[in-house]
């Protein structure tokens, strides 16, 4: 038999304990975060029926990267969750919920896509939004949140690029009398231009000309998303130039608002660029993403309002608004970065190591008062030599080796060796032990 049939399908991946173990320290670190801020934990099916996730991406989305599929027993659609905040918008239109709800969900979801550096078929988001304030100052607090986490996690030199789906609309309006083309059109260009750090300049002109648009009409599009900077001056600048289009008129005010929600040491990493229009249809308002040039991995995060999702599926009209962080590109972008390491392969501080066989019974009983006592802990199972526990435990990345022999076993001791920082204590007893281990 061919041994493609035993690895996991192209785009799929096996994450070994060495590298769950980081997994679950960035999701961990992630969750601690949106609770921080007072979200709430909400899960949804993998599956969805299709036409639950039907018209809400846009073309190239729906026609190439949703996976969708026919039950042969039922003949009905299904498709898998493409991404988080359509099947929240589902749950909320169908639940009551309160006012403002505000949920994270972490979670896998799938893509079509053609598999590459920092993209799967299957990876895993993590989502917080806030359902029910029109506001800024829940636009802000999304962004405030995507902030903290990245810098909870390590990232120091990130940028989280901001901008406003009517900035865009009203400029084309001004400059380009785009309204007369249909939404659908406009649309278009900004899927064209989202394309911009994969296909290059070039690539976008060459998308909006098959659009049908002019030169003259595609150089004041190049020329008006090259407008980037400090967020202030680029608002000021847009204000003055376009500030009697109404669409600019409100997007300045509500992103003036939005930024002046955050918190003061946080604006540093805010640029606004008008290059920035995020691919999905939903989208109404405020957008944003988090870049880090230094690892060139794309968009490590996102989100944005949009104010019409959840009445799309027959429920109330509520504004929402939310934020997303790629799991994979983060964790990748950490370990080029050095702020993780991969060496640990297993989940104890503590292996207890028996000298020989005469002493085994006490090592489990160490072992156990070691578990008891909240101090995760391991010893062998395999009736191993000192020698051979002592490589193994190293192998594994335990950071405390407790050594029990007929000495330590007649005092009621152990002897403990520190695999990190060469720190020895002979013959200690159990409580000043458990209190030197849980203490670093």
């Amino acid at each position: 038999m061919s041994q493609k049939k035993f690895r996991p399908p192209r785009g799929f991946r096996d994450f070994p304990p060495e590298v769950m173990l980081v997994r679950k320290r960035v999701l961990d670190t992630i969750e601690r975060v949106f609770q921080k801020y007072g979200f709430l934990p909400l899960e949804t099916p993998i599956v969805e029926y299709w036409e639950t996730l039907a018209g809400k991406y846009g073309d190239e989305a729906e026609t190439h990267l949703i996976w969708r599929f026919q039950d042969p027993h039922s003949g009905e659609w299904y498709a898998l969750r493409y991404d988080l905040t359509v099947p929240l918008a589902r749950f909320v239109a169908t639940n009551p919920v309160p006012l403002p709800f505000k949920r994270y969900h972490i979670g896998r979801v799938f893509r079509h896509e053609r598999p590459g550096r920092g993209r799967f078929r299957e990876f895993w988001q993590a989502d917080a939004d806030i359902v029910g304030s029109p506001l800024p100052e829940a636009d802000a607090e999304c962004v405030e949140l995507t902030i903290d986490a990245f810098k909870t996690l390590g990232f120091r030199d990130f940028t989280l690029l901001l901008n406003d789906r009517r900035l865009l609309t009203g400029i084309f309006e001004e400059e380009l009398r785009l309204g007369r083309l249909g939404r659908e059109t406009v649309l278009a260009i900004f899927r064209a231009i989202d394309k911009l750090d994969k296909i290059g300049e070039t690539g976008v002109r060459g998308e909006l000309k098959k659009l049908g648009l002019s030169e003259a009409v595609i150089e004041k599009i190049m020329k008006i998303i090259g407008i980037r900077g400090d967020p202030d001056s680029v608002l000021s600048e847009l204000s003055s130039k376009f500030g009697h289009n109404e669409k600019v008129k409100v997007a300045v005010e509500h992103l003036t608002g939005l930024l002046d929600c955050v918190r003061s040491d946080f604006r540093g990493h805010i640029r606004l660029d008008l290059a920035l229009v995020r691919g999905l249809d939903y989208y109404t308002g405020p957008i944003w993403e988090v870049v880090l040039e230094r690892v060139g991995l794309g968009s490590l995060a996102g989100g944005g309002r949009y104010d019409d999702l959840i009445r799309l599926y027959g429920g109330p009209d509520l504004p929402a608004t939310g934020t997303s962080l790629g799991v994979e590109r983060i964790i990748e972008a950490g370990a080029e970065l050095g702020l993780w390491s991969f060496k640990r392969k297993s989940t104890a501080r503590a292996y207890v190591i028996a000298i020989s066989d005469t002493v085994r019974d006490y090592a489990r009983e160490v072992v156990r008062l070691l578990r008891d006592s909240g101090v995760p802990a391991e010893y062998d199972l395999m009736r191993r030599k000192w020698r051979a526990q002592v490589e193994h435990a190293k192998k594994i990345g335990v950071e405390w080796l407790v050594f029990v022999g007929e000495k330590e076993k007649t005092t009621r001791t152990v002897t403990l060796h520190n695999t990190k920082t060469g720190e020895h204590f002979d013959r200690v007893d159990l409580t000043r032990a458990i209190e030197l281990i849980r203490k670093q």
